[in-house]
């Protein structure tokens, strides 16, 4: 079961968190959601986790579902929110887990909380725009670089873009298209709930991911393991592999068949090993 709480921060803004609560879990792993997402536990997650004693925390990034905007945030102010989270909830270490615009938001607990987070997991997740060596847009769908251009160009240029443009479904692959309509599914719901109640957090998202993020992957000293679709057109592979080769302990799980979906069902191998 999963509880739902509003914690309250200062300058009267607040996080919706989320918690599975397991009072005997010998692991905790705090989510970091994707990109329009909200922040309950990855539903299809929620047995094998519990089968591995696994406890899921989350919240709503700001901006989004029960949690207030936060303008200007960068990447790094994910760290924060989340050992404010952890403490609230009586958590000491905790790994972390994200997945798309959730992976460098894991990626920065797991650079700005060292003596906290004991291992990173960051699947389909973009790499810095400033990247040395990788050519940043390359392999991108149209939609996903109009987007991100968009974002680069300022706040202005991407409200006009996010008000006149919708998703194109085409930057899914078959493989990702069969888990949105089976097993991943729970995505499309969570997707839903995030448009219907942005209050800035997608933009906000977006325009912080173009921007300098706070912090360096080579930071890292924990654990991580980068997980990514060689076939994934939102983020392209060569992101996830520039990533394994700039987080100092980084192994890279590359699955040559999936897309930005699709990888997703490697997640309870995931678990593994975070556990």
């Amino acid at each position: 079961m999963v509880t739902e709480t509003d914690l309250a921060l200062g300058w009267r803004r607040t996080l919706h968190v989320y918690d599975t609560g397991e009072d005997d879990a010998r692991l905790t792993v705090l989510w970091q959601h994707g990109t329009p997402n909200t922040g309950e536990p990855p539903a299809p997650l929620l047995a094998g986790a519990a089968a591995r004693g696994i406890r899921w925390v989350s919240y709503d990034r700001p901006g989004y579902g029960g949690s207030t905007q936060q303008a200007g945030r960068d990447v790094a102010a994910a760290a924060a929110d989340a050992a404010d989270v952890a403490d609230a909830l009586g958590v000491g270490r905790f790994a972390v887990l994200g997945h798309s615009g959730g992976g460098p938001h894991a990626l920065a607990c797991a650079a700005l909380l060292p003596d906290r987070v004991l291992a990173v997991a960051a699947i389909s997740g973009l790499a810095p725009l400033a990247a040395d060596g990788l050519d940043w847009f390359a392999g991108m769908a149209p939609g996903g670089t109009a987007l991100l251009r968009a974002a680069a160009a300022g706040p202005a240029a991407l409200k006009e873009y996010l008000a006149s443009t919708e998703f194109d479904l085409n930057q899914f692959t078959p493989a990702d298209h069969d888990a949105l309509t089976g097993d991943w599914s729970w995505l499309g719901e969570v997707a839903g709930k995030a448009i219907a109640t942005d209050s800035g957090g997608h933009a906000d998202d977006e325009l912080a991911f173009v921007a300098p993020w706070g912090f360096s992957p080579g930071q890292i000293t924990s654990p991580v393991l980068i997980v990514h679709g060689g076939q994934d057109r939102l983020v392209p592979s060569s992101h996830g592999e520039w990533l394994a080769r700039h987080c100092p302990a980084a192994e890279l799980w590359l699955r040559p068949d999936d897309g930005h979906i699709s990888v997703l069902r490697s997640g309870e191998a995931v678990l593994d090993w975070l556990s």
